[in-house]
């Protein structure tokens, strides 16, 4: 496949960002701004059911703007990485052909990451091999299976240590399924991504304000009715907490209030606290990113940036 050169490449734009950093509110000016439609990078914002403790842009917000990738799944449901990255380039297929800009927003930064740099060819994991492996091992030894992987995947073997058994198995796992080294499959990565993309990220200069806006809005959330939204979630029978829909921050610590675990302080506590520690991790995420354009959420015209920054994809 010959590779196209950036600027002969459609336009796209993703907005980033920590939680409670103002990413709605600045896409949705973006929209007015621009020719653009929304892709929610959201990983929380998938669930249908979930609108509270998401923190889901309103119906209001949803009229003026339509996202695309918001209320897709049932919270029983698994939506993986990948799953991610096939309906994200469809849909920005999709906005490309209409003539309009895909715009992304959101903070799950792993599935900002599968786009920017493509997935792995990995096969899943296979009970059978993982046991016939295992009691390989138990027979002759880890030393054993270590050189058996020198032997057909010296790259992988060279960072594996022998005594590290997890990482051995899946190594030799790969080879045995799929007939190819992880080594050759991390390298044939799906494509990257066929965009020319602006790329930022709202990073606030104050982490003390934004961790008084994830607390303020915590309590919103509870006042428009969040504990009888999660009740609602309870009540069908068929949701807990090892589900990915149920760890989501918030979530987690109001299910366990309602299970008698502990006190409403403690659950509000507990879910302010989860929240910023979210918000922290999606800050070292950012720190590391490439080829950004951070924009200060305390700032008034972060709008202006953008559009003098993105003046090539209007």
């Amino acid at each position: 496949m010959n590779k196209q050169h950036p600027e002969n490449l459609p336009p796209a734009i993703f907005l980033m960002g920590p939680t409670a950093s103002g990413k709605t509110d600045l896409a949705l000016e973006i929209s007015k701004k621009l020719p653009c439609e929304i892709i929610s990078v959201d990983s929380a914002l998938i669930y249908r059911g979930m609108d509270i403790g998401t923190a889901k842009p309103s119906v209001e917000e949803l009229s003026q703007v339509p996202h695309r990738l918001i209320d897709i799944i049932d919270p029983i449901e698994s939506y993986s990485v990948a799953n991610f990255r096939v309906d994200a380039l469809k849909a920005m297929q999709e906005i490309t052909q209409n003539g309009k800009i895909p715009l992304l927003v959101g903070g799950t930064m792993l599935y900002f990451k599968s786009l920017v740099d493509g997935l792995s060819n990995l096969p899943a994991a296979n009970s059978e091999v993982r046991e016939k492996l295992q009691n390989e091992a138990v027979n002759i030894g880890w030393s054993e299976l270590h050189k058996r992987l020198e032997e057909v995947d010296p790259v992988s073997a060279a960072r594996i240590h022998p005594n590290d058994p997890q990482r051995l198995l899946r190594a030799l796992e790969v080879f045995e399924i799929s007939g190819k080294t992880m080594t050759e499959l991390t390298a044939e990565k799906t494509n990257s991504l066929p965009y020319s993309v602006k790329e930022f990220a709202l990073m606030p200069s104050d982490r003390g304000i934004l961790h008084k806006r994830i607390e303020q809005r915590f309590l919103r959330m509870l006042d428009n009715g969040f504990q009888h939204e999660v009740e609602g979630l309870k009540a069908r029978g068929d949701l807990h907490l090892d589900l990915p829909s149920m760890r989501c921050v918030g979530y987690r610590q109001m299910w366990q209030y309602l299970d008698g675990e502990f006190g409403y302080d403690e659950m509000v506590f507990k879910g302010i606290a989860a929240t910023r520690q979210l918000a922290k991790r999606q800050i070292t995420w950012l720190r590391g990113w490439k080829n950004v354009t951070f924009l200060d959420g305390l700032e008034k015209d972060n709008l202006t940036t953008i559009l003098n920054v993105s003046n090539t994809v209007s």
